[in-house]
């Protein structure tokens, strides 16, 4: 598989899992997330933040704090992008 096709798959992905990943939190605000499972760790960082974002302005909300980013790496690397974003 091409790093052309792993992208937009990835990418495609993480579009899917967006609407997922809002849990609702006390008050207008709520934990937004994003995540990416990709070749490298860079990327992988990079598109969990975009999914994040992603999921921040598909639901209206205005992000609040810092980013908080877990990743693990085993054959590939997966990250995880999470942040508070309120209405």
């Amino acid at each position: 598989m091409s790093m052309k096709s792993l992208f937009a798959t990835a990418a495609a992905v993480g579009v899917m899992l967006t609407g997922a990943s809002i849990a609702e939190a006390k008050g207008n605000c709520v934990k937004a997330g994003g995540e990416a499972t990709m070749a490298t760790d860079a990327l992988a960082r990079f598109m969990a933040n975009a999914a994040l974002e992603n999921s921040i302005k598909g639901k209206g909300l205005k992000a609040s704090g810092p980013v908080k980013m877990t990743c693990k790496t085993e054959l590939l690397t997966h990250c995880l992008a999470t942040q508070k974003a309120c209405k």
